[in-house]
């Protein structure tokens, strides 16, 4: 990214806009469910998503700690901790919104402004998430890898989209959404090249297990119209021996 570009971001952020997003991506909330129960040994996963998507709904719009899980989520949990990536985090909406689930959470976004303020929210929430201040048109540094979940949401570079496939643990999780390319009066980039083309995700995605792949018109939380590419994939798991 250009500095004249980085400044931008910055001075964005340090004026307070995005201010008001506080709320996770609503794609995150609809699949968080899935992907922590499929965590847990297959047999379980009927019984626990339908609570664990009430826990993923109630956290959306509370504070993390005043939400009591229910005891059965924690019974079956024989396995480390999962692992998200927050790429291009901004304000840290989504990464906080992970950590209060139990994820280890890293996030990467290039405006140390922005990465201040999500620093401050994660803090007074009693949340701990690893914040990473880089030039993500430069890439992710190797040690970023190994994740159960990545998570990129309106940064478009699909470079990038498909070395984050290669960063997944098998079985992991890719939740990608994107400005679409479209002549409807939406909001978001006017500039085409920050907008994705029609089936450009999934094709960046390719190798991955494809669960969702919509481009749509609809509205934001806001109200407001928006054309939106949405890709919800996973790395198939490893075959036996």
């Amino acid at each position: 990214m250009s500095e004249q570009d980085k400044a931008r971001w910055e001075n964005r952020y340090a004026t307070g806009a995005h201010g008001g997003r506080i709320h996770p991506s609503e794609l995150l909330v609809s699949w968080a469910p899935q992907v922590l129960a499929s965590r847990h040994r297959p047999e379980f996963e009927p019984r626990f998503v339908a609570e664990l998507r009430a826990v993923a709904e109630l956290r959306a719009v509370a504070e993390p700690r005043t939400v009591a899980e229910p005891r059965a989520v924690a019974e079956p949990r024989t396995v480390a901790e999962p692992r998200a990536l927050d790429v291009a985090c901004g304000t840290g909406r989504n990464a906080r919104y992970l950590a209060g689930l139990g994820f280890e959470v890293d996030a990467v976004d290039i405006a140390e402004a922005g990465l201040d303020r999500a620093r401050s929210l994660a803090e007074a929430s009693a949340l701990s998430v690893r914040w990473l201040q880089q030039d993500l048109d430069r890439g992710l540094p190797e040690e970023f890898c190994g994740y159960d979940l990545i998570l990129l949401v309106r940064y478009v570079n699909l470079t990038l989209l498909k070395n984050l496939c290669r960063r997944l643990n098998p079985g992991g999780w890719l939740i990608c959404e994107e400005h679409l390319r479209t002549r409807a009066e939406v909001i978001g980039p006017s500039n085409p090249a920050f907008r994705v083309a029609p089936g450009a995700i999934a094709e960046a995605a390719a190798g991955l297990e494809i669960l969702l792949a919509e481009e749509s018109l609809t509205s934001d939380p806001d109200g407001r119209p928006v054309a939106l590419a949405r890709l919800v994939a996973r790395r198939p798991l490893e075959p036996d021996g």
